[in-house]
């Protein structure tokens, strides 16, 4: 998994929260993944990040591809 984070995030501490925010979502829904693959998550700027919605949007993201290895 590559997280890149830029500086429209704000300074340092800041992106490195996000980007410890994002491990901690994408470690809690990685077992949904069907087949491993390589991930690359860049988030859009938002006022608040919370890993409950870095939860959701990665996992409608599963759901999208596990959708298209079943086919």
């Amino acid at each position: 998994m590559g997280i890149a984070v830029s500086k429209k995030h704000g300074k340092a501490t800041k992106r490195n929260r996000i980007k410890r925010l994002i491990r901690v979502a994408f470690a809690n829904t990685c077992p949904n993944l069907l087949k491993p693959y390589s991930v690359i998550i860049i988030p859009k700027v938002a006022e608040e990040y919370s890993v409950k919605n870095f939860e959701k949007g990665l996992l409608s993201c599963i759901k999208k591809v596990n959708e298209c290895t079943k086919s």
